[in-house]
């Protein structure tokens, strides 16, 4: 005969430990968006490799979500809700993933700046993208513990204010180098940066899809907010390229 309670009390398990990994990958990954602005804002090298160094374990969190997801679906064949708790966790945990393949490169950029001369005006529009995209990161984040799907909504719209800063930040950027050749190369490595840090934004927004899907069962709208105009640099993350 088969102990439905005991079978019932082992799911819940299973979907506390797989809550509680999220979380821990988030932990992770808004450290790694802070430390990096922080190793490139103050030209940090060991912070920066220190960054560098943490991406590992989160993989590696990503790929123990991943299998334990495709176990419990394996296994209990799950529906409803249910299959949307567990396909939402591999969707956040691919989403944490790419994050933190972001900042990783924000910091590849600061080692590779290393102590080279710097515009200290051209950080701080910078610096207020990166706590804006940590703002959503954390709200987002938790919206999904607290299955909230209207927070998780306002993080879907607040894209918006990102999107406007990346663009300021692009022309403050090409201001300062048009001013003065010598920031040429420091600048440039400054717009890949905002490019990467809007798409920390972009991730956020995927998983307050993904709240709102899991919570509602319903899907958000296809296009989602954007600033006034976005910007042609194009930055590939996968795989940790800077």
């Amino acid at each position: 005969m088969v102990d439905h309670t005991h079978t019932v009390r082992a799911y819940d398990r299973e979907l506390d430990t797989l809550e509680r990994r999220i979380a821990e990958m988030g932990g992770v990954a808004e450290k790694m968006v802070i430390d990096a602005m922080d190793a490139l804002a103050n030209a940090d090298t060991e912070l920066a490799h220190q960054v560098v160094a943490t991406d590992p374990r989160l993989d590696a969190l990503q790929r123990e979500i991943e299998d334990m997801t495709v176990m419990t679906i394996a296994r209990r064949q799950p529906v409803a809700v249910d299959l949307r708790e567990l396909i939402g966790a591999i969707r956040i945990a691919g989403d944490l993933e790419r994050v933190g393949d972001l900042a990783k490169n924000i910091a590849k950029r600061a080692v590779k700046l290393g102590a080279e001369s710097r515009v200290p005006r051209a950080i701080i529009g910078l610096k207020h993208m990166n706590e804006v995209a940590n703002e959503l990161l954390k709200d987002v984040l938790d919206a999904y513990a607290q299955r909230d799907a209207e927070r998780a909504r306002e993080v879907w719209e607040r894209d918006i204010d990102l999107d406007a800063l990346e663009d300021s930040v692009f022309r403050d950027l090409l201001t300062y180098m048009m001013e003065d050749p010598r920031n040429i190369s420091f600048c440039a490595h400054l717009l890949f940066c905002s490019k990467n840090i809007e798409r920390i934004g972009d991730h956020a927004t995927n998983i307050a899809e993904t709240v709102v899907y899991l919570v509602t069962g319903k899907p958000m709208p296809m296009e989602r907010p954007h600033g006034p105009q976005e910007t042609d640099i194009d930055i590939d993350a996968h795989g940790g390229n800077a």
